[in-house]
């Protein structure tokens, strides 16, 4: 049998029984078959992965079944296994195979594990299939697939009404990208007659030029198709406009958090981007729009992450920037950097809200960090791991020597980026400058007020509740993870006995083994994915441009350490204003002003579209539901019939006196008719 059946379809079987088997299967047996299947996923995905990297694999397609015969439409189910393919292999299994086990810690206390792990399975089982499919079909299959699972697991806990809410927005939300996707996949059958991917890819040259009516203009064929199918990619990766369910999908648990926004669910439109990469480098149009999309998207995100107080949804902006950056990666041309920061990213992503999950289970479940302060004394194996993510995320590296992951990868953006020498690129370039700088504060921000200073957890309804029910006065239960502002007041002294606790091995092991991903990852398989030669690496998967990695090696100096003079002054601005000087962060946001709420309020993206469409909507609704359905339809349907029946039976009942003359009568009067109508006839 062939490894990637196996990849693919132990996570399916594994959330089928686990999920049919819910509570009856019991809890260790759902959790061991699910992680088990995830473990050995992973291993046959890293075998994989090495064979492509050693030369000694190599790419093939493996048919499941007939699938679609329909006229001109035709397709199977395929596997298909390329270099690319490979990498988002080993990252999906990867982070899914650690999330799993993490979750046996975090998720202890909950009353419906199994539930919970056959969705974590069943969500991995949707993104294995969009990274393996060999047609558009079959990759908006895993690309809903994965929607659907990300609606369940962000939702999990839906008895809380926040939980709920978020859920409804991702999935909403990603409708509208969807829709882009869509349109994209029937315009691409409409103008290649197919929907192999390997066959559109290589008819994409000769539309190159052509022209499509759409709405009722004539455009460029491939832009056309190029930009309605990266609106999908804006929709599931969270790019400017279409971001919004993404820090409010951070009410899931902590683990869900880790898998959907660190490598897998956000990532599938950066793939969709590079799998297509031939199609999308016929449109010059498309490439531009992808990289400011992207260099806009670092930006913005990197701002608002600065003015965050949940460490969750730091972390949630934090992802938002990232995929900015591998979004203009890829319009630059630079899809094998794109590649590389996704794979780095993987490992320090999923560290930080790993991490974050272990700060919150310390601190039974308070995630304002303004209720943090010296915990790594504490937890100190949480503290070194989240550092070495933090190291990572921030680009910490010394040009031509050594670094962390995110140093590599990130380097090679914006190396990129500035040698393309298109007005766009130059954009994309400085946006990506700025956000690192603000990469740099609000990580070592989250590093400091969470893990030095004084203790100021006295404040917290969390612990008070904590010490509360450790004195015997009661079980509040676990709900989830709460977040919020909760004031800066003082709710007494009843939590000075508090005392945080590291997290158990089974959660410490996964930060342990993607701290070692997000300090070697970069230096080890830099020279597989960015470097000169390194096409034979990808073999044709995505296209690779060699004269622009040779660009990216003779940018001039001061680009290659502006990502480090940025890192340092982020860093160094963080510690004076949350170690040095503590009243400076509270003056600048009061200088700004109105700036700075603008900021906090994530742009007033959510109040706009509140407005723009879920006013008017609501408004809509209500007058087909009492204008249309009441005053129209139930007035003159049931409603209306209704009362003719109602009304003619009072008259019938007026008729039905009971007495014997009553009745005579009417026979009577009734003979009289008939005699008449005789005569009349």
């Amino acid at each position: 049998m062939d490894p990637i059946l196996l990849i693919v379809f132990l996570p399916m079987l594994a959330a089928i029984v686990a999920g049919l088997g819910n509570k009856q299967l019991g809890n260790l047996a759902a959790k061991s078959l699910t992680t088990g299947a995830l473990f050995v996923a992973c291993a046959l995905s890293w075998q994989i992965f090495l064979g492509f990297l050693t030369a000694s694999q190599s790419e093939h397609v493996v048919p499941v079944l007939k699938w679609v015969q329909s006229g001109t439409l035709s397709f199977d189910w395929t596997l298909r296994v390329d270099t690319l393919t490979a990498v988002m292999l080993v990252v999906i299994t990867s982070v899914s195979a650690l999330v799993h086990l993490y979750s046996w810690g975090y998720m202890a206390e909950d009353p419906d594990q199994p539930r919970f792990f056959a969705y974590l399975s069943l969500f991995t089982f949707a993104m294995l299939m969009l990274v393996t499919a060999d047609n558009l079909v079959q990759m908006f299959f895993g690309w809903e697939g994965v929607g659907l699972a990300s609606y369940l697991l962000i939702g999990f806990w839906f008895r809380k009404p926040s939980a709920s809410a978020a859920a409804i927005k991702a999935f909403v939300v990603n409708r509208v990208g969807d829709l882009g996707f869509m349109l994209g996949i029937f315009g691409t059958f409409l103008v290649f007659g197919t929907v192999s991917i390997p066959d559109i890819l290589a008819a994409a040259p000769g539309m190159a030029g052509s022209t499509i009516g759409f709405l009722g203009c004539r455009f460029d064929t491939m832009t056309v198709l190029c930009i309605l199918l990266f609106i999908g990619a804006m929709g599931k990766s969270a790019q400017l406009g279409l971001h919004t369910w993404l820090p409010d999908a951070m009410e899931g648990p902590t683990p869900v958090s880790a898998l959907i926004h660190a490598a897998t669910m956000v990532t599938a439109g950066v793939f969709m981007v590079c799998r297509l990469s031939p199609m999308f480098e016929t449109s010059p149009t498309a490439m531009h729009f992808i990289t400011f999309i992207g260099g806009a998207t670092c930006f913005f995100a990197a701002t608002v992450g600065c003015t965050q107080w949940d460490i969750k949804r730091v972390i949630a902006y934090s992802t938002c920037s990232q995929l900015g950056y591998m979004f203009f990666a890829a319009g630059v041309g630079a899809f094998g950097a794109a590649m590389f920061h996704l794979f780095t990213h993987a490992f320090f992503k999923a560290l930080l809200f790993l991490g974050a999950g272990s700060v919150i289970h310390a601190m039974h479940h308070e995630q304002d960090m303004r209720f943090y302060g010296n915990l790594r004394k504490h937890i100190p194996l949480t503290f070194w791991t989240m550092t070495a993510g933090t190291l990572a995320i921030t680009g910490v590296g010394i040009a031509g020597f050594v670094g962390f992951a995110g140093f590599y990868s990130k380097d090679a953006i914006l190396e990129a980026a500035f040698a393309s020498g298109t007005p766009v690129g130059q954009f994309a370039f400085w946006m990506g400058i700025f956000a690192a700088l603000m990469t740099s504060f609000y990580s070592w921000r989250l590093v400091f007020l969470t893990f030095f200073g004084k203790e100021r957890w006295a404040g917290s309804e969390h612990i008070q509740h904590a010490v509360h029910d450790a004195h015997g006065h009661g079980d509040h239960g676990h709900d989830g993870d709460a977040h919020g502002d909760h004031g800066h007041g003082d709710h007494g002294d009843g939590t000075a006995g508090y005392h945080p606790h590291e997290s158990p091995l089974v959660m410490l092991l996964p930060l342990l083994i993607l701290a070692l991903g997000a300090i070697f990852a970069g230096f080890v398989f830099h020279d597989a994915f960015v470097s000169e030669g390194t096409g034979d690496f990808w073999k044709g998967a995505l296209v690779f441009h060699e004269h622009l990695i040779h660009a990216m090696h003779g940018v001039p100096t001061w680009v290659k350490w502006a990502p480090f003079t940025v890192m340092a002054l982020g860093l160094l601005t963080a510690w004076y204003g949350y170690i040095r000087n503590l009243r400076f962060p509270a003056m600048v946001a009061e200088q700004l002003g109105p700036v700075y709420t603008f900021v906090y309020r994530k742009w007033m993206f959510d109040e706009l579209y509140h407005y723009a469409f879920v006013v008017p909507a609501f408004w809509l609704g209500t007058v087909f539901w009492k204008v249309v359905d009441i005053g129209m339809i139930d007035r003159f349907g049931p409603d209306g019939a209704a009362w003719a029946v109602a009304r003619g039976s009072t008259y019938a009942q007026k008729v039905q006196s009971g007495y014997l003359y009553s009745y005579a009568l009417v026979m009577l009067l009734g003979l009289v008719g008939a005699i008449s109508w005789v005569i009349a006839r």
